[in-house]
């Protein structure tokens, strides 16, 4: 398999930078996994201080691995144990083929807890305090009221398929997390979606390019699905965040 040839490669590459922890979240470890379709969503666990050097070995192991086929889909933040407790801190992180700062969410920290794979090393309960409920529940709520329904009005985005997909799995996602306190994997979200009434053609879309392979769509598909999206996710977030105040 194409994805555990690119694991080996990266876990080889890791050895010398003497990795406390490897382990992946998302798709890959919560059972959902689509080989060149999901990313591989990866953290990784350092024994030493994240320095300006070692931020320059991480480029490097990544800029090595750029050929490998699926190297464009893995992602990986890097902490310390030391650093490992702060939600609000911002890590680096190679994803989307360039290196940033970037925050482990609660719900990453959720999903590590809950069904985190561990590639090597320390498990995450011995790095990674447990999320509270209200925290994780807190979450989701800021995510799609401050973020989420504010993109909802980039009409732009939305002719694009990768927005209309995460902006309806994370809604109906988010649903359940608040409803249920559970995290559900995206094959889910979308039954969970058309119970919550989202446009059904839409949802079909979006299950038909995960799992299957359709023909490109026209443009007048991709228009009216824009809309679609836009007209069901800006009132159905409002409600959702209303219904927790």
């Amino acid at each position: 398999m194409t994805t555990d040839a690119l694991l080996d490669r990266f876990l080889t590459g890791l050895a010398p930078l003497a990795p406390v922890a490897v382990w992946a979240h998302g798709s890959l470890a919560g059972g959902d996994y689509r080989e060149g379709r999901s990313d591989l969503d990866l953290i990784t666990v350092l024994n030493h201080p994240v320095t300006a050097r070692t931020v320059w070995r991480v480029a490097l192991l990544h800029a090595r691995l750029r050929r490998e086929p699926l190297a464009d889909r893995l992602h990986c933040t890097y902490l310390t144990p030391d650093t490992a407790s702060d939600a609000e801190r911002r890590h680096p992180t190679w994803a989307h083929e360039q290196l940033f700062g970037r925050t482990v969410t609660p719900v990453t920290r959720a999903e590590l807890h809950r069904f985190g794979r561990v590639l090597h090393g320390a498990p995450p309960a011995d790095v990674l305090p447990p999320v509270p409920d209200g925290d994780l529940a807190a979450f989701v709520v800021r995510d799609q009221r401050d973020f989420w329904r504010r993109e909802v009005d980039r009409a732009a985005h939305w002719t694009q398929d990768v927005w209309v997909d995460l902006g309806l799995l994370t809604f109906a996602r988010a649903t359940v997390t608040l409803r249920e306190g559970r995290l559900i994997p995206k094959r889910e979200a979308l039954e969970v979606l058309t119970a919550l009434g989202a446009p059904g053609e839409v949802v079909e879309d979006v299950r038909r390019r995960r799992y299957e392979d359709p023909a490109p769509p026209d443009e007048e598909w991709v228009l009216r699905r824009a809309r679609l999206t836009r007209d069901y996710l800006g009132p159905a977030i409002d409600a959702l965040v209303a219904s927790d105040d």
